[in-house]
Formats: structure tokens, sequence, C-alpha cells
């Protein structure tokens, strides 16, 4: 096997990136990502912010983009785990509104690619989770909107039964719903025709 080998999802462009782990007595060595090989998979696109976050378990972090600024992410796990989850707001996507999740851990080693145009959130199923994310546009807190984790529309199907107790911050407990946001992105988006 390469470095990397993409893995298609059932939505377009959202891809999972299985990467070679080098394992012996002493412990690993993994390399998470090469401009060169990536633009080689197809994922030529330019990272200007990396994000590392710690959450407990059952800590729930969703669903959030941008809106004038995207920002194409590239996620991993360094340790512990997630559920994570990416959902299309693409317009013109045969699968918008359509959401896809995949378990991430600092054992499988597997990144996820989630392209312009997408909300993201995770659920950590472990109480020492590092999650490091590479982002393709800078971070504009006014630029932040979201859709509420447990929103009926999209019915993300979240494995809170791994976890104790669902941690969600204030901030995100007000989130409005799918229906709401939908109408601000047909009207507003900046990736609307893609």
């Amino acid at each position: 096997m390469d470095k990397f080998k993409v893995i298609e999802t059932p939505i377009k462009d959202l891809v999972i990136i299985e990467t070679k782990i080098f394992k012996d007595d002493r412990g690993f060595f993994i390399e998470s990502y090469n401009l060169r090989d990536f633009a080689n998979l197809g994922i030529n696109v330019n990272f200007v912010q990396d994000n590392h976050s710690f959450s407990r378990k059952g800590v729930i972090r969703a669903l959030h983009f941008q809106l004038k600024h995207p920002q194409g992410k590239l996620v991993r796990v360094v340790s512990g785990k997630v559920f994570d989850v990416a959902v299309d707001l693409r317009v013109n996507s045969s699968t918008f509104g359509k959401w896809y999740g995949i378990e991430l851990s600092g054992d499988n080693g597997l990144q996820f690619y989630i392209p312009l145009g997408f909300a993201h959130g995770l659920i950590s199923l472990d109480d020492n989770t590092h999650f490091f994310y590479k982002c393709t546009e800078f971070y504009y807190p006014d630029d932040e909107l979201s859709i509420i984790w447990n929103d009926t529309v999209l019915n993300i199907q979240w494995p809170a039964n791994q976890v104790n107790e669902v941690i969600i911050s204030d901030k995100d407990k007000k989130l409005p719903s799918f229906d709401k946001v939908k109408e601000i992105i047909l009207k507003e988006a900046s990736w609307r025709k893609l």
C-alpha cells in the first residue's frame, strides 16, 4: 500500500483516507499529510490553519460551518476515539442535507477529508480524546453558523449509547434547526454553486 489510500463514501467528494502506519517494538510512525501525495489523490487544497481540541467522553461538538468563508477540513484523532460527522450543505448536490459518519481513533489512524460546503461535528467516545484538524480557511467567529446536533430532519444516528452522558456547551444547546439554517444557506452561502 502507498502511504495514503482514498476510500469513497456515499457522498461525493467526502472521503476517508487510510494512512500507512509503520509499527515496531518501539512504537509507530505515521506521515499524516504530504502535499504532493494528497494532490495526486485529487485533494489539491491549501491548508492555512491547524487546530487541536481535547474532549472528555460524551462531549458533542456539532454541527459547525462558515457561511462566507467555508473551510475544507482534514480531520484525525491523535489519541482516543470519536464518531465524526459531516453534513452535505451543497445546494446543488444530490445528497444535500444527507450526513455521513465514521469512527476515527488513534488506533485506526484513519483521516476524514471534508470539503467546502459541509457542516462538521463529532462526539467523543473516549475520556482522553485529542482531535486534530487542518483547515483550508481561517476561522472567522462572526461567519460561523451551526445546526443543533439532534435535529430531527437530519436524524444523525449519534452513538450516544456508547457514553454515560452527553455533554454539550450552552452555546450548542441553543442552535437552530436544519430547516432554519437551510433558508440562510440557499440565500447567502458562498458555495451555493458547488
